[in-house]
């Protein structure tokens, strides 16, 4: 008895469907809430303010120009320089605290990433408000330095730049502890054992061998420390008191206080553009984004 052939259905459509099943989600919602509000925000950066509130449809590139004006530059610098020290602050905290990790059983490495990573489960808002519990005047730090004679007046740890500096490194450190850990942690054990062998130091095996083999987690922590540092407004507001200001804050007033839209929305293109030149320089220096948070 013949049985009749099974219907041949084409496997790249069958393959489609699914595909565009599973992606509609994910395309939608960046659609939505990513592409959709960034062409506004393109397309208002070009228009005028009426000073109420409002914008006039009337193209223009006087909002692009006045970034160039040296108070707006000032603040931009400052943001970048604070930026790079709290990268900087991060990383030095970070490979200590790495090899002094490796070097540990793997139970109790594992329970000492537990407790550095717990806090920061707790939402970045609600702990830079307990900073403030332990950096005012009269807080936690300044009390214990008193108390063992290390100063004799309280230091001025809040509402500086020192205090978002120190906001900055807290909310941020632990974007470089984890692909320096794991950079770190793959690093041969016989290649160290070997440098020993010829003499050389901790510091001489951190130059030589840490460090060119952890380059990449190195790399990858500094980008996700930099580039949320330059517009953490937050932290300014609490920790500088409105006394210390980034691009973050100045692009968050011109939205919600000075009511100018239009220049809001052009700072906002400027920094998204300085972020995408920091991308490309990243990868074009040895950065690869496929493994960006590991080595």
């Amino acid at each position: 008895m013949n049985q009749s052939p099974a219907p041949n259905y084409p496997q790249g459509r069958k393959f489609d469907v699914f595909k565009i099943l599973f992606t509609a989600p994910v395309v939608i919602y960046a659609t939505a809430l990513i592409a959709l509000p960034l062409l506004y925000i393109f397309f208002l950066s070009f228009l005028k303010s009426d000073n109420y509130g409002g914008y006039i449809f009337e193209f223009n590139l006087e909002n692009y120009g006045a970034f160039f004006d040296s108070t707006y530059l000032g603040i931009f610098g400052k943001s970048v320089l604070i930026a790079l020290i709290a990268t900087a602050i991060c990383l030095l905290i970070s490979y200590p605290f790495a090899i002094f990790l490796r070097d540990l059983p793997e139970r109790r490495r594992n329970f000492i990433m537990k407790l550095v990573m717990v806090p920061f489960l707790t939402n970045s808002l609600i702990r830079t408000y307990g900073l403030i519990t332990l950096l005012r005047k009269h807080g936690l730090v300044n009390s214990a330095l008193l108390a063992l004679g290390v100063i004799s007046d309280p230091l001025n740890l809040m509402y500086n730049n020192l205090g978002v500096l120190i906001g900055m490194v807290y909310t941020l450190l632990p974007f470089m502890l984890l692909p320096v850990c794991t950079a770190v942690g793959k690093v041969d054990q016989n290649l160290l054992d070997a440098a020993s062998d010829l003499g050389a130091n901790k510091f001489q095996r951190f130059l030589k061998i840490y460090l060119p083999l952890t380059r990449q987690g190195a790399f990858n922590g500094a980008l996700m420390v930099f580039t949320p540092a330059i517009g953490y407004f937050f932290i300014a507001d609490i920790l500088g008191g409105g006394k210390a200001m980034i691009i973050g804050n100045l692009i968050k007033n011109q939205f919600l206080t000075a009511r100018n839209w239009p220049l809001g929305a052009a700072l906002s293109i400027i920094i998204i553009i300085f972020t995408f030149l920091l991308v490309r320089l990243y990868r074009k220096i040895g950065g690869n984004l496929d493994e960006l948070g590991g080595s």
